[in-house]
């Protein structure tokens, strides 16, 4: 049975579900952003560990990202950033990605769908919610 263990860290906000391990760090890209346009533009770190005993694949991603309005945009698609990375025990994987928002502040949660590679056997691991902050708003989300 799978078990999620969210927790929040100075490593970022960390997710283990069936012996994956995942860490997100959020970062806001004042460069990128135009607060006077409503657009405002964060870029998030994923670090995902296989500490299980068997490999695993990333096959593909389930994100849910809801702005300080509450709107929340639904993305799937397969693996990540053009990758469905095989990963074998004590194996990691990390990429950096990005979302912009028309709110100074959001939050972002998420479910990666894998499979163990020697048996196909299809499961899910939860991607820990975590929090879009920028300098233009009045208080933090969580």
């Amino acid at each position: 049975m799978a078990v999620d263990h969210p927790d929040t860290n100075q490593d970022g906000y960390v997710c283990v579900t069936r012996g994956v391990r995942v860490t997100v760090r959020s970062f806001y890209l004042d460069d990128q952003s135009q607060p006077e346009d409503s657009r405002f533009v964060w870029a998030y770190r994923v670090r995902i560990e296989n500490q299980g005993a068997e490999p695993v694949q990333l096959l593909r991603r389930t994100w849910e990202i809801t702005d300080a309005r509450g709107r929340t945009q639904h993305v799937n698609g397969p693996g990540v950033i053009g990758e469905q990375p095989l990963l074998g025990p004590g194996e990691h994987f990390e990429y950096t990605s990005g979302t912009p928002l028309q709110t100074p502040s959001g939050f972002m949660v998420g479910t990666y769908h894998m499979v163990v590679a020697e048996s196909g056997e299809a499961f899910d691991v939860a991607i820990p919610a975590f929090s879009l902050d920028s300098p233009h708003q009045g208080g933090r989300m969580h």
